[in-house]
């Protein structure tokens, strides 16, 4: 949700990047009064220079996930060998 209607937006349709259909800028109060279309250059500078989204640290924080729960499983595969070892 957007608060407030005294926002200047500027979107750019191409953004040059095969994720993005188009980017949507909204402008700093301070600097409402520039030109449109030095607005407009500046946004497209600015969507050029995107590329591929940074790795999802959800995934990251997945792996390592899987890694904490299989070294305990070996853990505990290691403690039940030995029990089973000693009290036979």
């Amino acid at each position: 949700m957007i608060k407030g209607v005294n926002h200047r937006v500027i979107e750019v349709m191409d953004s040059g990047c095969e994720y993005f259909e188009r980017v949507i800028f909204f402008v700093k109060p301070e600097y409402s009064a520039l030109s449109e279309g030095t607005l407009r250059d500046r946004a497209r500078a600015v969507a050029g220079n995107t590329s591929a989204p940074p790795p999802s640290k959800i995934s990251q924080a997945r792996l390592m996930t899987a890694g904490a729960l299989l070294a305990a499983a070996g853990l505990g595969a290691a403690i039940a060998f030995t029990l089973q070892f000693f009290l036979k």
